[in-house]
């Protein structure tokens, strides 16, 4: 984690801007097309919903404005950035899973797997609350919505702390796709990051098969 140089950014006058927000969060919903995704899961053998986080925090530790963060007042960049999910429990709660980013979907899924296994053999609600080097992931896998809107804390609009979400797969034209939600702090960034980001989760995926 090091300091941004917020005088000489050109979106200075933006964050200046959004900072003083109330509610400076901005969040859009999309449809992916996750056809290969899909079909690239099924013919490796790889957790489709795994395979899901890996393609949104590769994507997004490709744009740096999705690695700043805001912390006494301050903007940090880290380097890169994990995805906190949420995970469904035996007895339908929920709790959150830390996944490490790594640069393969094949290495992001076999770690996956065992934070999750792992996870299963002392459940805990660890919010994660604390961490500021990381995205936060939620799954609707029951709805396929075409809005979101999340609970916040008061003092998260201090941290921008991303938060994504994804909801429930269905069937279009042949195609399989899948709402996608993002919510980032206006402060740090603007539509054109989101643009960006949503642009190349798909390009990705489309280049899988």
């Amino acid at each position: 984690m090091k300091e941004f140089d917020v005088e000489n950014w050109a979106r200075k006058s933006q964050f200046d801007f959004f900072k003083t927000y109330e509610d400076p969060f901005f969040n859009v919903s999309v449809n992916l097309d996750v056809t290969n995704l899909y079909v690239f899961c099924k013919q490796n053998n790889l957790s489709f919903s795994l395979s899901c986080l890996f393609v949104a925090i590769k994507i997004i530790n490709e744009i740096s404005e999705f690695k700043l963060r805001l912390k006494n007042n301050k903007v940090y960049q880290f380097d890169s950035v994990n995805i906190g999910s949420t995970v469904l429990n035996h007895d339908d709660t929920f709790s959150f899973c830390d996944f490490p980013f790594q640069s393969s979907i094949f290495e992001f899924d076999e770690v996956g797997k065992k934070v999750i296994e792992d996870h299963k053999k002392g459940i805990t609600f660890d919010p994660q609350e604390n961490e500021l080097a990381i995205v936060h992931c939620s799954t609707l896998p029951w709805v396929s919505f075409t809005s979101i809107k999340h609970a916040r804390k008061g003092d998260e609009a201090d941290k921008g702390i991303p938060k994504i979400v994804f909801g429930k797969l269905f069937s279009e034209n042949n195609n399989k796709k899948m709402p996608f939600s993002v919510e980032v702090h206006h402060a740090l960034m603007d539509g054109l990051h989101v643009g960006k980001l949503i642009d190349k989760m798909q390009q990705y995926i489309n280049s899988l098969v």
